[in-house]
């Protein structure tokens, strides 16, 4: 049994608290926070225990592993933290600002022999899955283009719901950052470490807020393949989110990852299933109206938001277990930040970022 501890107590802590509770050999036993009082608050809710100080919390409560909720700029700072206090370490996406950041968490996780690992529980979508093992059968030869497309709206409401949205010293960016990068995610999943970035971004619409809403950019990765990426929250009513593939052989692979209404951690569900719209892999183009209907089915007997949680934290869990390699490591988590920080720093500049 793994004995989990959370770092923050905000919406999403929630989410996480309920899929420790349905996940194997897993323990929610702890919370920490800065307020005491947020913190006892969030603790009788999930009768845990309740600390300020994170190393006596390790300690006293022999917590084995934390999931980190906190805003984006103190994921490396609290990620350390605990790794230095003898915890292995979940952390929310975005892993952290920089690629620089990133590299500290990773070698401090090695030095500290801990396992790290971020949150992308989108991997284990059915629909996302069969496209990460087509590449790897080789179905579409060599995956060579991708494209990601996420359309969507943030509305005042949503950036006044929490004091550190939209701006850039407390959120450390807008849509890149913060809804962007579950499909950035799965683009470096299927095609693989990123070499140079080159973008631009804008705030179109959203004159409340310091940050971007829309970002257009180019990437190429070390494979050799190409992609492009758009993505936006100054587009009206819901979501359009889409990763596409596009391999060496002419075959195609796509995912809608989220549709109908934009999800928020703790006031929102997920209104529509993720399903394969796009696969021209031959002998299988008839497959996606039986996918769609299978995943259709498979998601009306489940929780959508806690189940795909659920199962990120049993494979952190396990690979603590049998000391393997977490689906969605460390230094997987840094390759989104590469795609994040280089969009932000080629926006500035007007140049590509290569790494």
């Amino acid at each position: 049994m793994v004995r989990y501890a959370l770092i923050g107590y905000g919406k999403v802590s929630h989410v996480h608290a309920k899929a420790l509770g349905e996940a194997k050999d897993s323990k929610l036993v702890a919370v920490w926070g800065r307020d005491a009082q947020k913190a006892e608050q969030f603790a009788k809710v999930w009768n845990i225990q309740a600390f300020t100080d994170m190393k006596r919390m390790i300690a006293e409560a022999q917590v084995d592993a934390v999931i980190i909720t906190t805003p984006h700029p103190l994921h490396k700072q609290h990620a350390i933290e605990a790794l230095k206090g003898g915890a292995h370490v979940l952390v929310e996406k975005p892993m952290a600002l920089t690629v620089a950041d990133c590299q500290a968490m990773v070698d401090c996780a090695r030095q500290e022999k801990k396992k790290l690992a971020v949150v992308s529980q989108r991997r284990w979508f059915p629909a996302t899955k069969r496209i990460h093992q087509a590449i790897a059968d080789g179905k579409i030869g060599k995956a060579m283009i991708g494209q990601v497309t996420m359309l969507g709206w943030r509305d005042k409401e949503y950036y006044n719901s929490d004091p550190w949205r939209g701006k850039w010293d407390k959120e450390g960016g807008g849509v890149l950052i913060n809804q962007a990068p579950h499909q950035l995610d799965l683009l470096h999943w299927f095609l693989g470490p990123v070499k140079e970035v080159y973008a631009q971004w804008d705030n179109v619409n959203h004159p409340y807020i310091e940050v971007e809403d829309t970002v257009v950019g180019t990437v190429r990765f070390t494979s050799g393949a190409i992609a492009s990426i758009l993505v936006s929250n100054s587009q009206k009513p819901g979501i359009y989110a889409k990763v596409h593939v596009h391999g060496s052989n002419g075959f195609s692979t796509g995912v809608q990852t989220d549709g109908g209404a934009m999800f928020i951690a703790g006031r929102s569900g997920i209104t529509e299933p993720p399903y394969n719209d796009l696969w021209t892999v031959e002998g299988e183009q008839q497959m996606l109206e039986t996918w769609k209907q299978e995943d259709t089915a498979f998601f009306k007997t489940i929780d959508a938001v806690s189940y795909f949680f659920r199962l990120q934290h049993e494979d952190f869990t396990q690979a603590i277990i049998n000391d393997t390699t977490p689906t969605s490591s460390g230094e997987e988590g840094m390759e989104t930040v590469k795609l994040i920080e280089g969009m932000y720093i080629s926006g500035r500049t007007g140049k590509a970022v290569r790494y």
